[in-house]
C-alpha cells in the first residue's frame, strides 16, 4: 500500500477493525518514510456486475453512480451522512444479494427510490424527478399523490 501523502511503499497496519456493517475492515496504517498515518478499508470482491442501461448498453457497476445520486436527492436536507452510507450500503447490498451478473438501470432506480421513501419524503420525489423524467407539473404532482396515499 503507497502512502498518499509521500508515496512511499513502505506502510504498516497499526491498527484493524471490522466495520459497523460487517462487510468491510477498516485498516490504520502509518508510512514508515515520513510517519504520517491514514485509513484503508478492505471489501470482498464480489461477483463483476453489469448494469444493463435503457438504451440497452451494458457498463460496469459502480457504487459511486448511486451515490451521486442519492447525494444529489439529499442535498440540504437533514439527513446525516452516516444515515445516507447505511442506505447506499443497504442498497449495494440489496443489488448484489440477487446473485444476478447483469442488473438493469431500471430496477437498481427502484431499489434507490424504495430506500430514499424511508428515508425522506423530499429526498425520494427529488430522486423521482429526475428517474422517472417527469416531463410537467402534473406528472409531478401525480407522483406526489401516489407519495401521500
Amino acid at each position: 500500500m503507497k502512502c498518499p501523502f509521500c508515496n512511499q511503499e513502505n506502510t504498516r497496519v497499526v491498527d484493524s477493525r471490522p466495520v459497523e456493517d460487517n462487510n468491510s475492515i477498516r485498516r490504520r496504517r502509518m508510512c514508515d518514510a515520513c510517519g504520517k498515518r491514514f485509513t484503508t478499508y478492505e471489501k470482498i470482491e464480489t461477483i463483476p456486475l453489469s448494469v444493463i442501461k435503457k438504451d440497452q448498453n451494458r457498463e460496469q457497476y459502480s457504487r459511486s453512480k448511486i451515490q451521486d445520486g442519492v447525494l444529489r436527492a439529499c442535498y440540504k436536507r437533514p439527513i446525516p451522512v452516516k444515515k445516507i452510507e447505511e442506505m447506499i450500503d443497504s442498497i449495494e447490498g440489496e443489488i448484489f444479494n440477487t446473485e444476478e451478473r447483469e442488473i438493469s438501470s431500471t430496477k437498481i432506480g427502484e431499489i434507490v427510490m424504495e430506500h430514499l421513501r424511508s428515508l425522506d419524503a423530499v429526498a425520494y420525489v427529488r430522486f423521482a424527478s429526475v428517474y422517472r423524467e417527469f416531463k410537467d407539473v402534473s406528472t409531478f404532482m401525480d407522483e406526489l399523490k401516489k407519495f401521500m396515499n
